[in-house]
């Protein structure tokens, strides 16, 4: 029960920091939108989704699936953007770099943890001993969030609508392409539904779990290397 809290706490923060990333973008790049509708903040209210931010995360959590979520999408209005056709794809971007970002200070903070908190030999005795630890707390904590945010940027970058990186992919497709391709959006939650589905109960899943792992690992390693553990 304590991991299931730890991963919607983690997953909740990391989702309304996206959906922040996405106003700060469109804020910077000319469009006052989300600011001016009381978006662009960190407090979790205005941005959560009863579905997406807790139901969703919960069912997920309690299957022992890979943890997923949503917030409520920042509103943009690329019209006002300095330079719609180049800057709305960094307004997409924005929302998976934060979470990359998230999972960059996590590994590093991990790392420090294990480096002077007695690394993973305190974590094993804490674990051993079953009584509520500090070291096995943190260690929990940061090892979801890299683990959450890197699922989270890369799923945002899948070019399926409406995720991000159906926007950043229309950036590089021609007008007639691109009016095709937004045609596409109408259906997006089935698409998505439809992955999610594939990915839950066909081979495909394991494809997509081996690669998760592959862009996850290298957190996981610049952590043991800050604690010294590493394999050099």
């Amino acid at each position: 029960m304590e991991l299931t809290i730890i991963r919607i706490l983690v997953l909740v923060f990391s989702v309304v920091v996206h959906e922040y990333a996405h106003g700060w973008a469109a804020w910077r790049l000319g469009d006052n939108t989300a600011r001016d509708s009381g978006r662009l903040t960190l407090n979790p209210l205005p941005h959560l989704d009863p579905v997406g931010s807790i139901l969703v995360p919960l069912v997920l959590s309690f299957t022992n699936s890979i943890m997923l979520g949503w917030a409520k999408p920042v509103p943009v209005m690329v019209g006002k953007l300095n330079n719609p056709r180049d800057d709305h794809p960094k307004v997409a971007a924005a929302g998976p770099a934060s979470n990359l970002l998230i999972a960059l200070v996590a590994a590093i903070l991990l790392g420090l943890m294990l480096r002077f908190g007695g690394g993973m030999t305190a974590i094993a005795q804490a674990q051993g001993a079953g009584e509520p630890s500090l070291h096995v707390f943190l260690f929990q904590l940061l090892r979801t969030a890299i683990f959450i945010n890197v699922v989270l940027a890369m799923f945002n970058l899948l070019p399926l609508p409406p995720l991000d990186g159906s926007w950043i992919l229309i950036r590089f497709l021609s007008p007639a392409a691109q009016a095709s391709y937004l045609q596409l959006h109408r259906y997006g939650m089935f698409l998505v539904i439809g992955f999610l589905l594939l990915i839950r109960y066909t081979p495909f899943g394991g494809v997509v779990e081996s690669g998760l792992m592959g862009v996850v690992r290298p957190f996981f390693e610049l952590s043991l290397s800050i604690a010294g553990l590493g394999a050099g």
